[in-house]
């Protein structure tokens, strides 16, 4: 199994259709990788042009339980005296980025457009998002970062 990051670069996005009835949308992305969740700002009095330019980093093993590893960008309006509306989602579809990742060293998709839709799988808009995967070589220093086995034997001894 390969550990590494994966860093998420949340760019901007277009088009998003209108959820209030005052024409105005304060959008923020829930990015969500299996049980990791990062939220972005919130995107305020920006017109129909939304930007982020903000870049998150996720731990990842590959390969892991799911057959087929993705990412899922909630995009969200941000409301004041009302619970917040979502306004659509899309699905990043991570296999090959991270196959070329542990072959390689490292992989990158290059920030591109991805198509948002609501439940009914209608389009809302597009978000620009890029991804780069670059897996860490397991050092001792690394593993015990993440309480890993050297650190628990390390312990054991002072007992």
């Amino acid at each position: 199994m390969t550990i590494g990051i994966m860093e998420v670069n949340l760019v901007d996005a277009h088009g998003l259709k209108k959820s209030d009835f005052l024409n105005k949308i304060d959008p923020y992305v829930l990015i969500q990788y299996r049980s990791q969740e990062h939220k972005s700002t919130i995107a305020k009095g920006q017109g129909s042009n939304h930007k982020w330019n903000e870049k998150f980093t996720f731990r990842v093993e590959y390969p892991g339980e799911d057959k087929q590893p993705k990412l899922v960008l909630k995009i969200m309006d941000h409301d004041t005296f009302s619970s917040d509306d979502n306004l659509g989602q899309t699905t990043i579809y991570l296999k090959e980025l991270l196959e070329l990742g542990v072959e390689n060293g490292s992989a990158e998709l290059h920030p591109q457009k991805f198509r948002v839709v609501d439940s009914n799988e209608s389009y809302c808009g597009d978000i620009r998002v890029g991804v780069t995967f670059t897996p860490r070589v397991e050092t001792e220093a690394y593993a015990q970062d993440f309480g890993g086995w050297k650190e628990s034997q390390c312990q054991n001894r002072r007992m």
